[in-house]
Parts: structure tokens; C-alpha cells; sequence
């Protein structure tokens, strides 16, 4: 991870065999000395806790050899280094829930809204997950069980394999930019000390002035709740490109029971 401040990093950035290995468990572990005290899962476990508190720029082999009580070096006995530990990281916070009622009790629409729902929730336990490209993801067991866990209950949608999965990478990007929207809300009010309701509090006075002054008519016609914290965003812009979804998947279905019964009256014929 070598971004500076506030930057981004990149899966897939380190030894990209090395980590597949140490994702799948098929790779050399440390045979030499006495049995040792760590795991590779108590590092990542570690290094996932330090993002969580302190940011994903607080993780280096030296802070998360401090928190497990021994020396940086005796890391890299297990990990190569800070680019395949990050992807390591990336595979231990996305592992998929086994309770099958998490993708909720209904269809395929069910599914993806129960999808869109937890991915939030993910970032909001994990906000350092939104400075991670992942454009190019290493795929490790929780990406190939969460994907395989998705595709299996949105398969009835009777969409072609690719549409099957950018339905799902688009509910993925919407959550995303969500997700990214909240925290720079929180980030905001942490760096200025105003709460949000402070902070439109402050533009108010003004505000009042420049919509009596016919500038802007529709905006001064505006139900006074229009901007207000009441409305879920997240569940009505998800709700909608479901609807859009859903729309297709009928059109789709129409389409392949006229096709199908052109072909019985050409069979019959």
C-alpha cells in the first residue's frame, strides 16, 4: 500500500501468484524453528481491525507487527509484503453471510435488493474499502462464494450469463457511489465540527432571501421536506433500477414465449 494520505490503493498491486496461494491455502507455509505463534489469519485479522480504527493508511507490517506483540520481520514469514496482505484484508471483511435468508425469502429481485442492502452495510463497518480500487480484483473464496451465492438465486431472472452479472455489477456500482456519498458526509462533519443539520442551518438566512427573490421559482416551490433527512435516497434509487430490471426481465420472458410458441405453430404445420 504505498498511497499517501487519503489516497487510493490497488488490488492486485503485490505478487499476484503468491497471493492466490495464501487465498486458497496451496502455498508454502513457514517450516523452520519451533511452531509459531502467529497465523496468517491473526495478521489479517489485525491489519482488518487497524483499518477499521485508525484508516487503511495506518496499515504498514510495522503497526500491525506492534498490535500482535512481535517483531515486523517475523510478518513476512507469512506474508510477502503490504500489497498481498491488502488483498488478503479485501477476502477476510467480503466473505458471504451462510444464512440463505440474508439474500432475502423471495425471487430473484429479492435477492439483489438484499445484495444492495448489505453491500451498504459492508461499507459502513469498512469505509477504508471505498479508498481500494478493485477494478481488478484478485478472486479469492469469499469473491468466488459470494458471486456463486448471488448468480445462484438471480439465475430465474432468464437473462444471458453476461447480463446475469452486470446486474449485478450494477447494483455493486450504485451501492457504491452511496456508500461514498455517506462517508464523505461523516467526513465532513468530522473535519469542521458542524453536524450537517449545523451546517445548512449556517446557509438558511441567505437562502431565504435568494428564494424570495423569484431567481429560482421551482426551487422556492420546493415542499420544505424536499432536502430533508426523512427520505431514503439509498431505498428509492435502488428500488427504481430494480423496476428498470424487472421491466426487462418481463420484456425478455415475452419475447422467449413468442419464440417458443412461433416454433410449436411451425412444428405443427
Amino acid at each position: 500500500m504505498t498511497s499517501g494520505k487519503g489516497g487510493t490503493e490497488t488490488s492486485g498491486s503485490g505478487d499476484i501468484v503468491r497471493t492466490m496461494e495464501l487465498l486458497w491455502d496451496t502455498g508454502r507455509r513457514p517450516s523452520r524453528g519451533p511452531k509459531p505463534a502467529l497465523t496468517l489469519d491473526r495478521i489479517v485479522e489485525a491489519a482488518v481491525r487497524v483499518a477499521d480504527s485508525d484508516g487503511l493508511d495506518a496499515v504498514s507490517m510495522r503497526r500491525i507487527a506492534t498490535e500482535l506483540g512481535t517483531g515486523a520481520m517475523s510478518l513476512y514469514r507469512y506474508v510477502p509484503g503490504k500489497g498481498e496482505l491488502l488483498d488478503l484484508m479485501l477476502d477476510r471483511v467480503q466473505r458471504p453471510s451462510e444464512n440463505p435468508a440474508d439474500l432475502g425469502d423471495g425471487g430473484w429481485r429479492s435477492a439483489l435488493e438484499a445484495m444492495g442492502r448489505a453491500t451498504l452495510a459492508l461499507y459502513r463497518r469498512h469505509p477504508w474499502l471505498l479508498q481500494v480500487n478493485q477494478s481488478r480484483p484478485i478472486l479469492g473464496p469469499s469473491a468466488l462464494d459470494g458471486m456463486e451465492k448471488i448468480l445462484s438465486r438471480i439465475k430465474p431472472m432468464g437473462l444471458s450469463d453476461a447480463e446475469l452479472v452486470s446486474a449485478v455489477i450494477m447494483i455493486d456500482g450504485y451501492v457504491v457511489g452511496a456508500a461514498r456519498t455517506q462517508l464523505y458526509q461523516r467526513e465532513a462533519e468530522r473535519r469542521t465540527g458542524l453536524t450537517d443539520t449545523e451546517f445548512w442551518q449556517a446557509q438558511t438566512p441567505m437562502l431565504e432571501k435568494i428564494m424570495q427573490s423569484g431567481r429560482f421559482p421551482l426551487l422556492a416551490s420546493l415542499d420544505e421536506d424536499a432536502w430533508g433527512p426523512a427520505f431514503d435516497h439509498f431505498e428509492f434509487g435502488l428500488q427504481r433500477i430494480l423496476d428498470g430490471l424487472e421491466v426487462f426481465v418481463d420484456e425478455r420472458a415475452a419475447k422467449a414465449a413468442g419464440e417458443r410458441a412461433a416454433g410449436s405453430r411451425t412444428a405443427t404445420e
